[in-house]
């Protein structure tokens, strides 16, 4: 009996862990949202610029001039490697959801082991 009792305290630490994992991989996927919407925007703006108008990058607290071309460049690299990383992370989620299934259905059976 003693084992089982260990075993259920083992996948209940391990379902905890599996837990704050998934809530970390959703914070993560949080923050690339945000900076995937603040780039877009970016993006936007530069739709209503042209070529010529002066962009500035802030650089620490210094504000240093750009080239259109490749600020709009930079801008569109880096919404495609935070798309990159969503995608990553959305399958890190679907990974880690599918594990804590596995061991909540490990957990009910032990559980109900130890009602017997």
């Amino acid at each position: 009996m003693s084992d089982i009792k260990q075993q259920f305290e083992s996948l209940s630490l391990e379902f905890s862990n599996d837990q704050n994992s998934l809530n970390e991989l959703i914070s993560a996927r949080s923050q690339l949202e945000t900076q995937y919407q603040e780039n877009k925007i970016v993006l936007a703006e530069f739709e209503n610029l042209n070529e010529d108008s002066k962009i500035y990058k802030l650089t620490g607290p210094v504000l240093l001039p750009q080239d259109f071309t490749e600020a709009k460049l930079n801008v569109t690299k880096r919404i495609e490697f935070i798309e990159g990383e969503i995608s990553r992370v959305e399958t890190k989620i679907a990974d880690q959801e599918k594990k804590i299934e596995t061991t909540r259905n490990k957990l009910l059976a032990v559980r109900a082991q130890l009602g017997q």
